[in-house]
């Protein structure tokens, strides 16, 4: 009598939006197939990238390789979702490097809560000294811990949920900031999120204040949007017209945080850094005072 052998049903989806990364997203699915990936499904969503990852099809055949044609990471993960079938959903970015045991803490943590967020250490893609940007970046950028336990939102560069949280509260929308938007609407749900720090991936620093720049004015662009949607009307703009007055008061508080970082290595690197904190918490004001009034950015 002959038996037939299958393959065990997956019981952890990663799903990773791509756009036009295609050497980090190697470094990505490098790493992590050095994880516990047997019964694991991999997706890569490529966002209609103008250089699709076509060449890491052969390099990883156990990767599903999917398109997005609708611009947005959000899509891109919907996809992904749609496209999986495990119960539990592990969300990571194509160009973040997942630990070697990234994937059994995250099959590990799975039960403990219904978003569980994890910690995202920066690293430099060139060689020292730091610049400016870099030091901003390595003192202040992914704080997941200050996300999840301050401010009540997770990030979808690292994180784990189920399949059933998901399909209760929806798809990642596009045109806000897709991930703290899902993961307050999930907790205003009453799911509950925590941070687990042995959940661990890094993150490539952004290298200069042309990268460093973009990415803040992103980011303030879909803060901007999320408060439309949650706060319309004259109180919103007042509220993020007195928020952007405060910045360089805010940028005071902060530079002593990355004035006596350890994670720097000089005081150069201090000095560079503190000149982006400064500049940036300005030029992030002006920007928020130009929405508060209704003009684009």
């Amino acid at each position: 009598m002959s038996m037939t052998i299958t393959d065990p049903a997956p019981d952890i989806a990663v799903i990773i939006p791509h756009y036009n990364d295609v050497d980090r997203l190697e470094r990505c699915l490098t790493a992590l197939m050095q994880n516990d990936v047997g019964a694991a499904e991999i997706l890569v969503i490529d966002n209609n990238s103008p250089t699709p990852p076509d060449r890491l099809h052969g390099m990883f055949p156990s990767v599903r390789f999917l398109s997005e044609a609708k611009k947005g990471a959000g899509p891109a993960r919907n996809l992904g979702v749609a496209e999986s079938t495990a119960p539990i959903l592990v969300f990571i970015d194509a160009d973040c490097v997942p630990s070697h045991g990234w994937l059994s803490m995250a099959r590990q943590v799975a039960p403990k809560a219904d978003l569980i967020g994890g910690r995202v250490d920066v690293f430099d893609e060139t060689p020292p000294p730091r610049s400016g940007a870099e030091a901003f970046e390595k003192v202040f950028a992914f704080d997941f811990k200050n996300y999840i336990e301050v401010q009540g939102f997770s990030g979808a560069g690292n994180l784990v949920t189920s399949r059933a949280v998901f399909e209760d509260v929806g798809l990642f929308k596009t045109a806000v900031s897709e991930d703290r938007d899902w993961s307050l609407r999930a907790t205003s749900r009453g799911y509950r999120l925590i941070y687990e720090d042995n959940l661990r991936i890094s993150h490539p620093s952004r290298s200069d204040w042309v990268a460093l720049r973009l990415k803040w004015k992103r980011l303030t662009q879909e803060t901007f949007a999320l408060l439309q949607s949650s706060r319309p009307g004259l109180s919103g703009r007042v509220w993020w017209a007195l928020r952007a007055l405060a910045m360089p008061a805010s940028a005071l508080a902060h530079l002593p945080k990355l004035l006596f970082s350890t994670k720097l290595d000089s005081f150069g690197e201090r000095l560079r850094g503190a000149g982006i904190l400064i500049r940036l918490r300005f030029l992030r004001m002006g920007w928020m005072l130009k929405q508060a009034v209704g003009t684009s950015i």
